[in-house]
């Protein structure tokens, strides 16, 4: 098959590229590089391009038939979206807005979108599946949720055929260590942890140990990187066999606390990883747990690295590996 990716230059785009090209797969990489790394690509056709840029989208469409374009080409960081919300929907919703219209002008009908768990907004009720409330509590969950309205518009309209996975927390990295999470600013919690175990950051921050968990702590559900990607290259398997047009949850459906993680990151790095503590953040829900049980089903999806030793000891190997110091 012949995919477009767009942001896989990224943390996650970056693991997709990687799986669909050992599958056998052609691939378009298509990334401006705002928050992406050249060195990230392990190979594919690269075309630098923004996704909002109507004429370069055309010219690309024109030069290639593609069976399926998979979307990674999102802002991600709720603080930012709070504070500059026109570069989220810009970005996050906008430009997929051109994409979309580039692939039904060019007759591409098969839209792999990642979404986020931030559609759903404080949960009201634990574990989360599909039909949980979708009540986004920021501008980069509602940017996630409006493109997700969108694409159900665009099936009925125009038939394009789209999953939307939403991710709960991606975290790990590339086992064979040639990938990895880079983030600038880093604003996830564990390779913010395992910054601390290996020097590059003094302290580790724990926000709030007053909630109603067994620790304390708030308790999230991480799931593996290579696992989320594996999820995706079903889905498409799932479209281009005639699959309507449907969301999935992608998590690991066991949640594992603050405490937890920091607890592992000092066993997997031996390592005294120092803590400061700080008052609960506004928005932090206590529990945030996925049922994954329609992508078990559905799709077939069953998660490899399901423990967060593994997780941990892969995105620990990165961090070791790659030049910060």
């Amino acid at each position: 098959m012949k995919f477009l990716v767009v942001g896989g230059a990224g943390y996650i785009g970056s693991h997709m590229v990687k799986q669909l090209l050992s599958s056998g797969h052609d691939l378009v990489v298509a990334d401006n590089f705002s928050t992406g790394y050249r060195s990230a690509l392990r190979g594919g056709t690269l075309v630098e391009l923004d996704i909002a840029d109507e004429q370069a989208l055309d010219a690309l469409f024109a030069g290639h038939h593609f069976d399926a374009v998979f979307h990674f080409a999102s802002f991600i960081q709720v603080g930012e979206s709070v504070a500059e919300p026109a570069k989220y929907y810009q970005n996050n919703f906008a430009a997929t807005l051109t994409l979309l219209q580039a692939m039904v002008r060019a007759r591409v009908k098969n839209f792999i979108f990642s979404s986020s768990a931030a559609v759903y907004g404080d949960p009201v009720y634990v574990p989360i599946d599909e039909e949980h409330p979708k009540a986004a509590i920021n501008p980069y969950g509602r940017s996630k949720w409006m493109v997700e309205q969108m694409l159900e518009d665009f099936d009925r309209a125009y038939g394009l055929k789209s999953v939307r996975l939403r991710y709960f927390n991606a975290a790990g990295a590339d086992p064979e260590g040639q990938l990895g999470e880079r983030h600038e600013p880093e604003t996830h919690l564990l390779p913010l942890i395992l910054q601390a175990a290996s020097g590059r950051r003094a302290t580790i921050t724990v926000y709030g140990r007053d909630y109603d968990t067994p620790d304390g702590t708030c308790i999230r559900d991480y799931v593996h990187v290579v696992d989320l990607v594996a999820a995706h290259a079903l889905a498409v398997d799932y479209l281009l066999a005639g699959g309507a047009s449907t969301a999935f949850n992608l998590g690991n459906g066991q949640g594992f606390s603050v405490q937890q993680v920091i607890d592992t990151a000092r066993y997997v790095t031996g390592q005294d990883i120092s803590v400061s503590e700080a008052p609960r953040r506004a928005g932090d829900p206590p529990r945030l747990v996925a049922d994954p049980h329609r992508a078990n089903t559905l799709l077939g999806w069953q998660p490899q690295f399901d423990s967060l030793e593994q997780i941990v000891a892969h995105a620990w190997s990165w961090e070791q590996k790659y030049p910060w110091h």
